[in-house]
């Protein structure tokens, strides 16, 4: 089996793990997880934090987003552009519209633009991960070409402890996480 076929295998798996949770586990879960992302120095100490906002299954932020923004600390989201290229835009309160792949997405034009040296942290979703911080993302790559150029960041995946596999898939563009955050608890690269 090739790593592409590997990857599709593992995303299969890893959205049909996640659909599996039922209302009241997603729930708890989602509480957990946030609850542990708060244990990180790397968020504790950030004030410019890239985030999603969950599709469907995903892991869902929005507890996290809550405190954070109480916190004073500055939330950019994802927004997806040409040549699969990801701009980190903060939103004014107008500022979102349903995007690309059905996604809730800032709108540029009513949003404050931050560079990816700007950010101190960036929170990644995926697909399927594994312990050793490596993870398959939805297969377009916005992550892997956004990420190096985020120089000053942390860099902490996102996701369901029904997700984490042996081994991730990777190919040599797939960039390594510093660390994974799930419901379950943190697993850290060194």
């Amino acid at each position: 089996m090739t790593v592409s076929e590997q990857k599709q295998a593992q995303r299969r798996a890893g959205r049909a793990a996640r659909r599996a949770l039922s209302a009241q586990a997603r729930a708890a879960a989602n509480a957990a997880l946030c609850a542990n992302l708060w244990r990180l120095d790397a968020v504790q100490n950030a004030q410019t934090i890239l985030l999603y906002a969950a599709s469907g299954s995903e892991a869902d932020l929005s507890a996290f987003a809550e405190k954070a923004q109480a916190q004073g600390k500055t939330l950019a989201y994802p927004v997806c552009g040409e040549a699969y290229s990801l701009t980190a835009a903060v939103p004014g309160p107008d500022g979102w519209e349903v995007g690309q792949y059905g996604i809730r997405t800032p709108i540029l034009s009513r949003s404050e633009i931050l560079l990816p040296e700007a950010l101190d942290l960036v929170l990644v979703p995926c697909t399927a991960f594994d312990a050793d911080c490596f993870r398959v993302g939805m297969g377009k790559g916005y992550y892997d070409r956004f990420l190096p150029r985020c120089t000053h960041a942390g860099k902490i995946g996102i996701a369901f402890e029904a997700q984490r596999v042996t081994h991730a898939a990777v190919d040599g563009h797939d960039q390594r996480l510093d660390a994974y955050v799930t419901e379950r608890g943190i697993y850290q690269w060194k």
